[in-house]
């Protein structure tokens, strides 16, 4: 009986048995996952055991090495360069402002030297004192603007040892005006005068713009009136 049974089973008429896995689902996907990642890693281990193997890693390292120290260098230059680029650019600036320095004083200088040439363009055309005492030596006359004439004078005391002059004077424009005789003198009167060996004496004048001058005179008086030198331009 029990052979029959075991026969039975073991035959083709034996009935179906179906097997079932105990484990569920999200488990399997673990154990799947989990051995795709050991495989992955496995795979990445192999890959950069072969590069180590091969000296790729080696070569890598050293090129990243050899592009380290070009940068270095490069900063280093470029820092050396701009040093040098900071100091150019302040010796330009000190340049630039030494120059503008120059030219100002090449300027200055030429003003000073054209007042000292007018100055001596007018002693040079002064004569040789003649005699002691007051004398006036030069007199200059031009027109500035129109209504207005721009004098100048050189009062000289020759005598030495003699005390301070003090005294005053005035000029005196004659011409024409409107076709008739036309006589100014200063607006002011006299002006006072004070000097020990010469005194240089210059001014502006205002008249008439229609006045047509064809002489100024001019007057030195003491303080007690005496005219003491007079000296006559013809314009």
């Amino acid at each position: 009986m029990r052979w029959k049974l075991l026969r039975r089973r073991l035959s083709i008429s034996a009935p179906r048995v179906i097997v079932r896995s105990h484990l569920p689902w999200p488990l399997r996907w673990a154990a799947v996952a989990l051995v795709l990642g050991f495989s992955a890693a496995l795979a990445l281990w192999a890959f950069d055991f072969g590069k180590e193997i091969a000296g790729l890693d080696r070569d890598t390292e050293l090129e990243q090495a050899r592009l380290r120290i070009e940068i270095l260098d490069l900063r280093r230059d470029n820092e050396r360069l701009q040093v040098v680029a900071n100091t150019a650019e302040s010796l330009l600036k000190a340049e630039r402002t030494a120059q503008e320095r120059l030219a100002q004083q090449l300027r200055q200088g030429e003003a000073e030297k054209l007042a000292l040439q007018a100055d001596l363009g007018f002693f040079e055309r002064l004569l040789p004192a003649s005699g002691p005492g007051l004398q006036l030596r030069g007199l200059q006359a031009e027109s500035k603007a129109p209504g207005q004439l721009r004098y100048q004078l050189l009062v000289m005391q020759n005598a030495k040892g003699q005390p301070d002059f003090q005294g005053r004077y005035e000029l005196i424009l004659t011409g024409a005006l409107d076709g008739k005789p036309w006589t100014m003198a200063l607006p002011e009167g006299t002006r006072p005068l004070q000097l020990r060996q010469y005194a240089r004496v210059e001014g502006l004048i205002d008249h008439p713009p229609a006045a047509v001058i064809k002489t100024v005179q001019a007057r030195i008086s003491d303080n007690q009136g005496i005219v003491r030198a007079t000296r006559t331009l013809k314009l």
